[in-house]
């Protein structure tokens, strides 16, 4: 069998002969070729590495899963058990809020504590996704109002009570001395110098020397010095026109500016200025002008 290829072209024109053999060895050629191309280029031992690192990456993904699971429960639960504690604290705060409220025979009806605060204002839906919010979170925030509520109560119970503390602390009463005797009234005396009657505008406590001198009731020191006929003074601003005075002292424990509480000692008993004898001279002056200090030191406790 014998095969002729005739190519004739305007330049050239020639003839190839192919016989059986040739034929053979072209077509087992094209087959060779088809072969190779139509191979993969992977092998199975390539196919069976990338299929084992692909399990190895889900293998880690799992354990990263499940580590984040297990921290995210731990936080859960720490959550839920830091809830339990601020819900504690809440009901310590409603009892201390109601006992201070019944000490300071405030009406309960305008601190219940113990009740949800009755509170209004206009409302948008769109602040609030109720539907996007997790209960826990909803649980946390309604808990957090509910603990700025009760402290803007506990600030205002505060000032309340600390008001009624000034006024307690800055009420007069009592004597000026731990130890001694009244060794003279307020009123017209003879001078002890002079001889002369002369208005006694105090009280003198006697004493030993170095003896504490305390303050009737909490004020500003307004003057601390020497002052003529006084010696060493100490002068208190009580508020509501209230002024002390504490004369003949040896040294003052206080200057002018500081603020002093009820029964703080602020001076030492002495003999300076215009005294026969260790002593303290006390004047009580309303809005400026001496008054009998005798009814303030035997006024009765609040």
């Amino acid at each position: 069998m014998k095969i002729t290829l005739l190519f004739r072209s305007n330049r050239a024109r020639f003839a190839l002969n192919i016989n059986r053999q040739k034929l053979m060895i072209l077509l087992l050629a094209s087959c060779g070729l088809f072969l190779i191309s139509s191979r993969s280029t992977t092998s199975p031992q390539e196919d069976i590495a990338r299929i084992q690192n692909a399990q190895a990456g889900f293998q880690q993904q799992a354990k990263e899963v499940a580590g984040l699971k297990g921290e995210t429960e731990q936080k859960l639960t720490g959550m839920l058990l830091k809830l339990a504690d601020m819900q504690s604290q809440i009901q310590r705060l409603d009892a201390l809020g109601s006992r201070l409220v019944e000490q300071a025979n405030l009406n309960p009806e305008e601190f219940s504590f113990n009740q949800e605060p009755s509170i209004g204002g206009p409302f948008d839906s769109s602040d609030v996704d109720y539907k996007a919010q997790d209960e826990l979170l909803v649980k946390m925030e309604n808990m957090l109002d509910q603990i700025r509520d009760k402290s803007v109560q506990l600030n205002a119970l505060e000032s309340i009570m600390l008001s009624h503390h000034i006024e307690e602390q800055s009420r007069l009463e009592g004597k000026p001395i731990n130890s001694g005797w009244l060794s003279s009234y307020y009123g017209v005396r003879k001078d002890p110098f002079s001889g002369l009657p002369t208005m006694h505008k105090g009280l003198d406590f006697a004493g030993k020397e170095g003896e504490p001198v305390k303050a009737t009731g909490a004020g500003i020191v307004t003057w601390a010095g020497s002052r003529y006929g006084y010696g060493e003074l100490v002068e208190i601003d009580h508020g509501q026109g209230l002024t002390t005075r504490y004369g003949h002292n040896k040294k003052l424990n206080v200057k002018i500016g500081d603020v002093v509480t009820k029964g703080q000692d602020i001076a030492v008993m002495g003999n300076t200025g215009r005294s026969t004898g260790a002593h303290v001279h006390y004047e009580v002056l309303r809005k400026g002008k001496q008054q009998d200090p005798l009814p303030y030191v035997y006024r009765k406790k609040s």
